[in-house]
């Protein structure tokens, strides 16, 4: 297994060359670009610069505090109860109350939490559940559970490093927050561009007008040969299938089969240009140390034998319309024609699909925690007790053995910077830590 430490490392070292030429300074704005919607969940790049949650990941993938200072658990996990940081205040000036944490968890899952209550306590917040929850504080750094103040728009209820100041035209402009609570950002504002084109977002950064841009990963190779400087993570994100398992799916063989007739490989190869690695586990090898226990190979033979014969109706496939995700849905379903299945793929719009495209965000220390996270956004919660190698292994067998999810490829996160941007680095899960980055003054 690639040690964590290791891989803290490797994002610094790739920061390196533009990081170390001048000691960060206060001020200017930091121009990004970025294809979809800022506050989209659970990722949207402005989430975390507005909002904090109660915990979060460290740069070394363990959780630590955040709005949350110190945490305890009673009863085996059947009980949580979270210390507030003191002396908070959300954007508009109101200070940050347990009542206000505990309403605003309340609204962001409603009836499919990790927990079956939720309230203020004083200065704390306890979580109650009939079930144990192990994970609790990992789940509860996730983008789903971060803070914000009910009956106000999202971007006007936050305690985070950033606050809104303007959306025109497209650009959403964050401000930075002189009373944050774990100091002011370097930069004094970041313009965030919406809804632009990778094309477009790489001509900007090579003509002077943006600092920092996307890089997917099938085209982290072609954005090296342009001598962009890029700034990419170990695998983070995890492409998979995932299956209905009732109606025309509702026989398990037949969701089995799927999982031999699909070419990962080719996947990884052709459609991500070998900056993915094709895998039929749902943990990287870096996080978990044992992806190789789960073959990747394509067997169209054994998905014939489990098929048995059936015929289903046909299938609808539904992905992202980006070009990458919908080339990946037309291949899948080629395979899957392959092996004796009819499959459509159709947009994000469509409602009860029989298969989803997804992908999902890992990249904590604590690989039985990652799958928690994933059987929580599929709604199959497991109950991976421990933070051992073989508590893990166990959990990921048990989500697998469930044959609603189909692991594909796991995937970088990536971006190229201009040469004004310093100490920029990216979290242990990929995401970009712009709130310690700096940037030079225009020349």
């Amino acid at each position: 297994m690639f040690p964590k430490a290791a891989i803290s490392a490797l994002l610094v070292l790739a920061a390196l060359p533009l990081a170390a030429r001048t000691r960060p300074h206060y001020g200017e704005t930091l121009r990004v670009e970025i294809a979809g919607d800022p506050w989209q969940r659970p990722n949207g790049i402005a989430r975390r610069l507005v909002l904090d949650g109660l915990t979060q990941i460290g740069d070394d993938g363990d959780i630590r505090p955040a709005l949350a200072t110190s945490w305890t658990s009673e009863n085996a996990d059947h009980r949580w109860q979270f210390r507030l940081r003191p002396g908070v205040h959300f954007h508009d000036g109101s200070a940050l109350a347990s009542t206000t944490i505990a309403a605003s968890l309340m609204a962001s899952c409603m009836a499919s939490c990790p927990w079956q209550a939720v309230r203020a306590l004083g200065t704390s917040i306890v979580f109650t559940s009939d079930t144990p929850m192990p994970h609790l504080p990992q789940l509860l750094a996730g983008d789903e559970f971060l803070v914000s103040k009910p009956q106000t728009a999202e971007s006007d209820g936050g305690t985070g490093p950033f606050q809104v100041s303007g959306f025109t035209n497209g650009i959403l402009t964050l401000a930075a927050s002189d009373s944050y609570w774990e100091g002011r950002p370097f930069v004094d504002a970041i313009e965030i561009h919406t809804r632009r084109p990778t094309s477009d977002q790489w001509l900007d950064l090579s003509g002077g007008r943006a600092d920092l841009v996307e890089v997917p990963a099938e085209n982290i190779r072609q954005a090296q040969q342009q001598h962009f400087n890029v700034l990419a993570s170990a695998p983070v994100e995890v492409l998979a299938l995932e299956l209905s398992n009732t109606g025309a799916l509702a026989n398990p063989n037949l969701r089995a089969a799927m999982a031999y007739a699909v070419d990962r490989n080719a996947l990884a190869n052709v459609i991500f240009q070998k900056q993915g690695k094709a895998s039929a586990a749902l943990l990287p090898q870096n996080i978990s140390g044992f992806a190789f226990l789960f073959p990747a190979e394509r067997d169209l033979n054994k998905a014939h034998e489990l098929r048995g014969g059936i015929t289903a109706p046909l299938l609808t496939l539904q992905a992202d319309s980006s070009g990458t995700f919908q080339l990946a849905a037309q291949r899948i379903a080629l395979n899957l024609r392959e092996a004796g299945f009819n499959v459509q793929v159709v947009g994000p719009g469509t409602k009860t699909p029989d298969m989803r495209l997804r992908i999902f965000r890992v990249g904590g220390a604590d690989a039985a925690a990652d799958l928690s996270q994933i059987a929580f956004a599929t709604g199959q919660p497991i109950q991976a007790g421990g933070a051992d190698l073989s508590a893990a292994y166990g959990a990921e067998r048990e989500l697998l053995d469930r044959k609603t999810l189909i692991p594909l490829v796991h995937l970088p996160c990536a971006y190229a910077l201009s040469s004004r941007v310093r100490d920029l680095q990216l979290h242990y899960d990929g995401t970009l830590a712009l709130d310690g980055a700096s940037v030079e003054a225009a020349k």
